[in-house]
């Protein structure tokens, strides 16, 4: 039988040639592989940045598209993400606590579970074209509330299951203790359960919001596109994205330039949401 001295020796001996070059080899072959994958990302955003950033000039955050700023673009692509998140957002996260606290293993949560799924791969334009059929055809009017519809549609699945699995991280033992100190399931589940996994969920939407937020296709189908300030929530309304889709061809210099810049604006509050949910990730773990 080996001794404690024999085995602290053999946990301490180096690894033999063959392990060591083995070892070595796949972490370059890793880190290879890793600068390979980031290469089209590092591309594009020097790309962007060096057309981009020539064309940067203050007076584009408070003119619109008609006099080559992008500040109704800016304020469209805001209201209709939040228009997305204020339909979303509330019935991503009971839908998810049902799922988590109520549902478990029963019939309707798989299925609900399972169509939620599907939506999560539903490419964007179908959405957008769901959203034209829905809203635009029944108002007759391409509006902001027709984008926000459509924003919500891919917002909302997301929503749902970052919420179920942050609430599935919740031990056990917090619900049975209390449980034990006379807490009802629901005191349990909106108490206890829910307040724990604020920064999971908190995650969850935040990565909901930017991926609406540099959506294109469906609000090519129910926002349509306004070079000028909209006149309501009920009228055509400006996006980034939409703006640089609708101006790329464009042979005006100035337009050309001003998509690049357009370009750089919404990668920065794609970047900035991004950063917010990694932060909050960080705060979880440290907790």
């Amino acid at each position: 039988m080996k001794t404690n001295e024999s085995l602290a020796t053999e946990l301490l001996a180096s690894l033999p040639l063959k392990r060591l070059l083995f070892n070595n080899g796949m972490t370059a072959i890793a880190f290879i592989l890793t600068g390979l994958a980031l290469l089209p990302l590092l591309s594009v955003l020097w790309e962007i940045i060096v057309r981009g950033i020539s064309g940067l000039k203050p007076e584009m955050f408070v003119t619109s598209v008609i006099d080559n700023g992008f500040a109704n673009a800016i304020v469209g692509t805001f209201t209709m993400v939040a228009i997305a998140a204020l339909l979303s957002i509330p019935i991503g996260i009971v839908t998810g606590i049902y799922l988590a606290e109520f549902s478990q293993g029963t019939k309707i949560a798989n299925f609900v579970r399972f169509i939620t799924t599907i939506l999560t791969g539903v490419p964007s334009i179908v959405v957008g074209v769901f959203a034209y059929s829905v809203i635009v055809l029944l108002t007759k009017s391409f509006s902001a509330i027709a984008g926000g519809f459509a924003l919500a549609v891919i917002m909302l699945p997301v929503v749902i299951l970052t919420t179920e699995e942050a609430l599935k991280l919740i031990p056990v033992s917090q619900r049975l203790a209390s449980a034990a100190l006379g807490g009802t399931r629901f005191q349990t589940t909106f108490r206890i359960v829910v307040s724990a996994a604020i920064p999971g969920i908190t995650t969850g939407i935040l990565l909901a919001i930017a991926r609406a937020a540099g959506e294109t296709a469906p609000l090519l189908f129910t926002a349509l596109f306004s070079l000028d300030w909209s006149q309501d929530l009920f009228s055509p309304t400006a996006s980034l994205s939409v703006l640089i889709f609708n101006l790329y061809n464009d042979p005006s210099p100035e337009k050309n330039q001003l998509i690049w810049t357009a370009c750089i604006v919404l990668l920065s509050l794609v970047l900035f949401t991004s950063i917010v949910s990694r932060l909050v990730i960080n705060k979880k773990r440290k907790k």
